[in-house]
Order: structure tokens, then C-alpha cells, then sequence
């Protein structure tokens, strides 16, 4: 797979950390999908720092003063990059996710199939929005793909969940 630009061989992130002190956990639903979002993403993705014309990368997302932070490093540990962004243009989207969210996985318990499936869809979209709306926080910073910002979204809402 190739991404917007370059090589996803070397334009990828080959590790993902999250700050634990940033992370509350919100039960096994929500910590089975952190798992999986970092699974996924480390095995496909498309991740070029502005500016990089070779990776691999490791990332550190936290959350600081309300502020998202992805710490950026080279294969070998040396820093790439830091950025620092207001979480202010996602709050509303992850803020509207966490509802759908907590009523989908109510609903996966004791709703219909046409229930659950309205609801995943509502789900879907608040996810795709937000991953949208990263793409674009991310512009000029770096580049992703949609599926690398679908799963950076759904790290960074377990983040969020504390903060």
C-alpha cells in the first residue's frame, strides 16, 4: 500500500504508546477496542511526518492541559517531531461519539438487530467525522490516510476520556 506521498513501507509507524496517566478506563468494551485500534493501525497505516522522506516512526499520544500531543520518533528513538494541538475543533464530534458509543454497546446487550445496527450506523459516522476532522488538524503536520486517522481517532477518544 501506498499513501498520498512516498513509500508506506518506510512512511509508517512501526509503534504506538499512549500515556497511561492520560488513559481512565471506561470498561472492557472500550479497552477491547484501544486494543484492536492499535493492532490494526500497526499493521496498516500511512504515517509522513511534514517533511520526512524515510520512517519508520513511533508515536506517543497524550493528553496535556487539554491539549493532544503526539510525540514523534524515528525508528531508533531519536525525536522527529513534537506537536501540540488544541483538542477545542474535536470536542464536539468526540463528545457526541462517546454518547452513540455508550448507547451502542447498551444496545448490543439487549436491543433488536435493526436497533443495533441504526445505532452502529450513527456510530460509523460520528467516527468517520472525526476522523475527517483530524485529517484535517493534522494538515501540514502529517499525513495520514483515512484508516490511519480512523484508528488514531479511536486512540485519542481513549485519551480524551480522562481529560
Amino acid at each position: 500500500m501506498t499513501g498520498p506521498q512516498g513509500d508506506a513501507q518506510h512512511l509508517r509507524l512501526i509503534a504506538v504508546d499512549l500515556d497511561e496517566a492520560s488513559i481512565t478506563p471506561r470498561g472492557p468494551d472500550v479497552e477491547h477496542e484501544r486494543r484492536i485500534a492499535i493492532f490494526d493501525l500497526l499493521e496498516q497505516n500511512y504515517f509522513a511526518p511534514a517533511g520526512a522522506d524515510a520512517g519508520p516512526f513511533k508515536l506517543r499520544l497524550a493528553i496535556e492541559e487539554n491539549r493532544l500531543v503526539l510525540d514523534v520518533a524515528h525508528e531508533d528513538d531519536t525525536p522527529r517531531a513534537k506537536h501540540i494541538l488544541s483538542l477545542t475543533p474535536l470536542k464536539r464530534v468526540m463528545r457526541d461519539y462517546f454518547v452513540v458509543c455508550d448507547s451502542y454497546y447498551q444496545a448490543i446487550r439487549t436491543a433488536s438487530p435493526s436497533q443495533i445496527e441504526a445505532i452502529d450506523m450513527g456510530r460509523r459516522g460520528l467516527h468517520n467525522e472525526g476522523s475527517q476532522a483530524l485529517m484535517e488538524r493534522l494538515n501540514g503536520k502529517i499525513a495520514i490516510d483515512l484508516d490511519t486517522a480512523r484508528r488514531l481517532f479511536t486512540l485519542i477518544c481513549a485519551l480524551h476520556s480522562k481529560a
